[in-house]
Order: structure tokens, then C-alpha cells, then sequence
């Protein structure tokens, strides 16, 4: 049996008084993405900066492949690649001159970093740009070269955290992409406070509350905990509210102001059909209808419910 690549046991963080994270366990395989969502000020950054050796822990202990990152922290760091959410760019250098420093902070061989920087470049797409100034590439080519620093060394472990904050809509699929591609290789964790991304991305998945782990699992167990149980809908003409929960499938409806309403229903897709159809039959008016998004907050109240009805 392969031994994890990250080993977090009874991790335990404060700051002053104040527990930002409290008995934090798990442990990561070689390949893929694993997504830690929270919300801002969740914990999320704290463990991160544990797992990176950036801040040491109040209690328990993070192994990077077997080393002790309290004890042995320049050995553990050697297989650890780290994207803060604010990349640690130098504007004033090129993208090949900053990627040599980052080369030489990561000790890496100086016989060994020309080849790695020509890599580096090539993986996130950023080698027609190597002389130019950083300051002068777009905030989605800075994100690239945030990227290719954490790579350069060709770590087993990649840490990104909030690696879409800022960009555009084309940027955040381009970086997506890069993403899947650099976890075709290693072990990635993705940070994030956005839901969406967690579930484009990852694999598997640690959602972080008031410091402490409130899921952990697959993807697919996820969205089996939280998969939406509303619809949103838009009528012009709308029927008495009894008339509408006559529809099979409609459990509750609940007025949203003006033409809007939220239906709570049993099975998705057949129930929207049915709703679509009266509504023609019965000349309701039915402008919109689509599922409901769920925000963290709902994420976690749900999360809870289940737990406390298992």
C-alpha cells in the first residue's frame, strides 16, 4: 500500500485565545484534486499555511511524504508547491528571470534549472512571453507564472489557493484546464469559498466551518448531501396557491415577491415537466423555470440536517 503523499493528523491551530482550526484529520493519495471550501475566515488559510510549512501549528502534526514538516521542514518542503492567493510575483523581473529565482529558492541544482524553467513555461503556455516584464503581462499570464513557480521543482504536493480569484470568464476555464492537467501528475489542493469551482474540479472534497471539518468525501457523496431541492420559477398569470400543489411532485410553493416563486419538489425533472405542461394547459404564463443554486450558508445547514438525521 502506497503511503499518502499528505498526512494531517489532530491538527489543532490558535491565534491568541482563539481556535481557527481545531482537530483537523485527513490524509491525500498521489493523484488528483481535493478541494477545501469554506467560507472566508473558515480556517481554510490557516491550514494551508500549515501544510506549507509558512506557519507552525499549536498542535498535531503534517507529514509531506513520510517527513515531519515541524521537524524536518526543508526536507518536507522540497516536495511541496505553493500558489498564495496573491501570487509572490517581482514585476520588475521576466517571467524567465523570476522563474530562475524561484528555481534557486527551491534549491534546486543550478545544472538542472535552464531545462526546468523551458518546462515550466511550456506547461502553463507562457514561453513566448519569457523576456517580458511581469508587470506587463495580463492578470490571467500573471496567474500562469504564479503557477509555473509552484511547479517549477516538480513537486508531489500542489497547494493553489483561490488560483481563479480576479480573472475572467475565459481566463477561469483556461486556468481550470491548466489545473486538471497538472493533476494528471501530483496531488493538488484547491482552496476556494466558491462552490462551483469545487465542483468543476475536484475529485474529492474537505468543506471547512468555524474550523473544523463539516464534510469530507467524494464528489459524488457530496452532491448527494446537496443536491438542490427548489426550483425557481417566474408567472405572469399565476393560480391560487392550493391549485399549484395539486401538480404531482410540487411539495410546497412559497411566494417570492412580484412574479417569482420557489417550488420545493420530489423528483426534478419529472415535476418540471408537469409544471411546464399545466401551465401551457392552464395559460399560467410560465417565463422562467430552473433549478436553484444553493448558496455555503444552505450547503452547511444541510449539511447538518443530514447529519443529525443519521
Amino acid at each position: 500500500m502506497n503511503e499518502a503523499i499528505v498526512k494531517v493528523e489532530n491538527l489543532s491551530h490558535r491565534y491568541n485565545s482563539q481556535w481557527a482550526v481545531k482537530d483537523i484529520n485527513f490524509e491525500l493519495d498521489r493523484n488528483g484534486i481535493y478541494g477545501l471550501l469554506g467560507a472566508n475566515g473558515a480556517g481554510k488559510s490557516t491550514i494551508m499555511n500549515i501544510m506549507c510549512g509558512v506557519l507552525n501549528q499549536t498542535q498535531g502534526e503534517v507529514s509531506i511524504k513520510g517527513v515531519n514538516m515541524r521537524t524536518h521542514p526543508v526536507e518536507a518542503k522540497k516536495y511541496i508547491g505553493f500558489l498564495p492567493q496573491k501570487p509572490p510575483l517581482l514585476m520588475d523581473l521576466t517571467v524567465e528571470e523570476y522563474l530562475e529565482h524561484a528555481a534557486g529558492i527551491r534549491l534546486m541544482p543550478e545544472s538542472k534549472i535552464r531545462e526546468a524553467i523551458g518546462e515550466a513555461m511550456e506547461k502553463v503556455g507562457i514561453s513566448h512571453f519569457n523576456k517580458r516584464l511581469i508587470r506587463n503581462l495580463s492578470g490571467g499570464y500573471q496567474q500562469r507564472v504564479g503557477i509555473a513557480q509552484a511547479i517549477i521543482h516538480k513537486p508531489d504536493f500542489v497547494v493553489m489557493d483561490e488560483p481563479t480569484n480576479g480573472l475572467d470568464p475565459n481566463q477561469i476555464l483556461e486556468v481550470r484546464n491548466l489545473i486538471r492537467e497538472i493533476a494528471s501528475e501530483r496531488t493538488v489542493v484547491l482552496s476556494t469559498h466558491i462552490l462551483q469551482e469545487v465542483q468543476a474540479l475536484c475529485d474529492n472534497i474537505w468543506m471547512i466551518n468555524q474550523g473544523t471539518v463539516a464534510f469530507a468525501g467524494s464528489m459524488e457523496e457530496f452532491d448527494g448531501y446537496i443536491l438542490p431541492s427548489t426550483l425557481v420559477l417566474s408567472m405572469i398569470s399565476a393560480p391560487p396557491l392550493d391549485e399549484f400543489l395539486s401538480i404531482p411532485g410540487v411539495m410546497n410553493i412559497e411566494p417570492l415577491g412580484g412574479i417569482r416563486y420557489r417550488v420545493q419538489y420530489t423528483q426534478a425533472q419529472e415535476t418540471m415537466e408537469r409544471i411546464i405542461e399545466t401551465s401551457v394547459q392552464k395559460k399560467w404564463r410560465l417565463l422562467e423555470i430552473s433549478l436553484e443554486k444553493m448558496s455555503l450558508e444552505n450547503v452547511f445547514a444541510a449539511l447538518s440536517q443530514n447529519k443529525t438525521a443519521r
